[in-house]
């Protein structure tokens, strides 16, 4: 929901005076929408750096932004050296938008910080049932289902209470509902909620309803199912990749099957055991694991071999038949301007930064 201007090659100089400084190897940028990701991974591609994109969302092919946005990501990704995506639906969707091989695409769950995220030492009494969202209040996160599907289970069951921390848009639209049901003492709406305090938030609830329209992942249900929440979420994207059956009832993103869902959900309530949970997803997510298999992909990226410019223009020129010459020009004048540069300062020119191991070292002896 922000806007950045790209500069193309405003970001040329201070990215690389950052790589030279800072004894780069390898760079790794996320996300499709982060125009500093595009141009630094630009850049380092023109010095000679391997590069690594990590895509976190799906996109679809029809609307406009996406149209123009999967254009600029099949120009970053015609001549990455790796890429990871964090599902195998989101490693699908990125493949189709940006033509990339498949053999070039990893996949690497996020994961989950299970110390931080812990059910509450005692379980809290099921009256009432508190049913806890957490979410960007937009659009693309089902805002909308939400206004439909908290009244009827409000209707369905008096013992139930919502928890709502988020912010956004929509935000006007939920509280519309509160009042036109009269459920201010049944809907709680906490506003933003900072990452510290998101723990506490989820283990005042049972149940997690996640009503994303489109979702590569969805870290927030790991983090509630570490909590020992069962999970009620859209059947999108990439989320039923994520938990096992038993912990997670699925729905369409329609608001009489998400209904059906939570009225499931309430229904296999007392089976679950929080700690039982929390043990299993330390289990199954750790970011020690995900550490490993990113060096993997890095060592991998290391391996492949450096080319010149005029061997790498020919895939950009695979990216359309107008696209293609342009992003052959950009590359053209990127490689232009680094020379200009390593003239005006050469790389020998530019400080390094200190060795702290053998500073440590000299200081020791």
């Amino acid at each position: 929901m922000q806007n950045t201007l790209p500069t193309f090659y405003g970001t040329l100089p201070i990215v690389r005076t950052i790589l030279i400084r800072e004894k780069i190897s390898l760079v790794h940028g996320h996300q499709a929408f982060s125009t500093l990701c595009h141009e630094a991974l630009m850049h380092a591609r023109t010095m000679g750096y391997k590069v690594i994109f990590t895509d976190h969302s799906l996109y679809g092919f029809a609307d406009v932004g996406s149209i123009h946005m999967n254009k600029v990501l099949q120009f970053t990704l015609a001549d990455v050296s790796q890429a990871i995506c964090v599902s195998h639906t989101s490693k699908e969707n990125t493949v189709l938008r940006s033509g990339m091989p498949p053999e070039k695409v990893y996949v690497l769950p996020n994961a989950v910080d299970t110390t931080m995220f812990k059910p509450a030492p005692e379980r809290l009494s099921m009256d009432p049932i508190v049913i806890v969202v957490i979410s960007r209040l937009v659009y693309r996160k089902g805002a909308d289902l939400l206004v439909e599907v908290i009244p009827e289970v409000c209707h369905l069951y008096p013992n139930v209470r919502f928890i709502i921390g988020g912010d956004g848009p929509k935000r006007v639209r939920l509280e519309e509902m509160r009042e036109k049901h009269s459920l201010q003492d049944r809907v709680d709406m906490l506003g933003a909620v900072p990452h510290a305090k998101v723990r506490s938030v989820l283990n005042s609830g049972h149940i997690f309803l996640n009503s994303s329209l489109t979702e590569a992942f969805c870290i927030a249900i790991l983090e509630a199912a570490s909590c020992g929440l069962l999970t009620v979420s859209t059947r999108v994207g990439g989320v039923p990749e994520v938990l096992p059956d038993d912990m997670i009832v699925l729905a369409k993103p329609d608001p009489s099957d998400m209904v059906h869902a939570i009225k499931e959900a309430i229904r296999i309530l007392p089976q679950i055991d929080p700690q039982e949970m929390h043990l299993r997803i330390k289990g199954m997510y750790s970011w020690q694991d995900v550490a490993k298999r990113t060096e993997i992909v890095y060592d991998r990226a290391m391996r492949c071999s450096n080319q010149t410019l005029l061997e790498r223009l020919p895939r950009y020129l695979t990216c359309g038949a107008w696209a293609g010459k342009l992003f052959c020009l950009v590359m053209i004048i990127d490689f232009i301007l680094w020379r200009l540069l390593q003239l005006w300062q050469p790389d020998s020119e530019v400080e390094l930064v200190p060795d702290i191991k053998l500073t440590k070292r000299i200081q020791r002896s």
